[in-house]
């Protein structure tokens, strides 16, 4: 997936019906045949064998930082005033994340690919509280250059991400845990349901549970990417040119969520924790 602006083609499928997660798969969608950068001329981008296209960033900044409300992820989130963690002390199995997410209720009007040329048969699911979708995972490593992830590691590399450190710097893909969102089109717009840059993720994969925040967008008909640090994390090869998997990665968004600053994993990490607790128990 290497694309933060969005294309020229709008993925559209038929509209879905609340279903067991996912029925049969609908025709695929048409591969986007040109990608449009901001601030030049209109040019081919010939695909990938598994993602589509090239990344440029980042998206422009929203308006100046507004006091958050109560409903952000602040640092101290899910923690007493002695740091201490309060309620639901017993962390949130892989098992109960994924009996919450066992059925659908579409929110996308469309259904995803995994790769470029792959079927269209994902489609993006949601709650009164979340939104989820089950896929493979490739290893987004874009951002500032590391040991790791650069352009002689990852020959499709860019030195960018959608949405930036508190200091304004891309995000560090080797030590940050992010999941990269589809650009909103006709199937869906993810600011529709609340989910922006930093928003906050929790990842499932075999028996782990991790959890990410929103850090980069891709292409408007593709779903199903995460940094190198949360393939890492997952126990997923992390590989930028080979590693990934195939499928059976679950990816949970918490609405109307917020890590700041976005690069704070401890936040992440206890604010998810208890995130998900509240939403396995269906509060």
């Amino acid at each position: 997936m290497r694309v933060q602006s969005l294309t020229l083609v709008a993925a559209s499928a038929a509209l879905l019906a609340p279903s067991t997660f996912p029925d049969a798969p609908p025709a695929p969608l048409p591969d986007p045949a040109r990608i449009l950068l901001p601030g030049t001329p209109d040019r081919a981008v010939p695909l990938r064998a598994d993602r589509s296209g090239v990344r440029v960033g980042p998206l422009p900044h929203a308006p100046a930082a507004r006091p958050a409300p109560s409903s952000r992820v602040r640092p101290d989130a899910g923690t007493g005033a002695g740091g201490e963690r309060t309620g639901g002390d017993r962390p949130v199995r892989a098992a109960e994340l994924l009996a919450r997410v066992r059925d659908c209720d579409p929110v996308s009007r469309g259904r995803y690919r995994s790769d470029a040329g792959a079927p269209a048969d994902i489609p993006v699911c949601g709650t009164r509280d979340a939104v989820y979708w089950k896929a493979d995972l490739d290893v987004d490593c874009d951002g500032r250059p590391g040991d790791r992830c650069n352009g002689r590691t990852d020959p499709h590399f860019t030195p960018a991400t959608a949405y930036t450190e508190s200091d304004g710097r891309p995000l560090d893909a080797e030590r940050l845990p992010y999941v990269v969102v589809p650009g909103p089109s006709d199937t869906w717009d993810p600011g529709e349901d609340d989910v922006r840059g930093g928003s906050l993720a929790a990842l499932v994969h075999g028996d782990r549970v991790r959890y990410a925040v929103v850090g980069d967008v891709g292409p408007t008909d593709l779903i199903g990417e995460a940094s190198y640090a949360a393939a890492r994390s997952l126990g997923i090869p992390a590989d930028p040119a080979g590693g990934g998997v195939a499928s059976d990665v679950t990816y949970i968004v918490f609405k109307d969520t917020e890590v700041r600053p976005i690069e704070d994993t401890a936040a992440a990490g206890k604010a998810g924790e208890r995130l998900a607790r509240k939403f396995v128990d269906g509060g």
